[in-house]
């Protein structure tokens, strides 16, 4: 069972522009980072136990590239936050989810992280996330 929710992930174009947006309602960015095996820059903003995460393409061959491409900016994902995600995973399929990713991949903010297929949750892109305690 998910344990929260852990971010909302944000396609788009510039964080920096994007990000104007959100100082104007009060809230900044926490840290960015750059996950070169998935070819984005991402930008974290806190609201409360939740965070929005901006991702913007490092490389027209991201898959941020080619969603903003097809569908424009916008919500790309909900990310579910878990633990022992391996087992998460095992389950999921045994109860006849389909798994984009059968392993963890690394992930921002120092996680692992796996996504559900949106064929399998109604046309929801399901990240389950899962943070390495420090």
């Amino acid at each position: 069972m998910p344990k929260n929710v852990n971010h909302i992930g944000i396609a788009v174009k510039s964080i920096e522009e994007t990000a104007e947006f959100y100082k104007k309602l009060g809230l900044e960015i926490e840290s960015i980072e750059v996950v070169e095996s998935q070819k984005v820059r991402v930008a974290f903003i806190p609201v409360g136990d939740v965070r929005i995460e901006l991702l913007e393409p490092t490389s027209d061959q991201s898959t941020i590239a080619k969603f903003i491409e097809k569908k424009g900016e916008g919500i790309h994902h909900v990310a579910l936050g878990t633990e022992n995600l391996i087992d998460k995973l095992a389950e999921a399929e045994a109860n006849g989810i389909r798994l984009i990713d059968k392993t963890p991949r690394s992930g921002a903010h120092n996680a692992q992280i796996a996504f559900l297929h949106p064929k399998s949750s109604h046309g929801v892109l399901l990240e389950l996330c899962e943070e390495k305690k420090t």
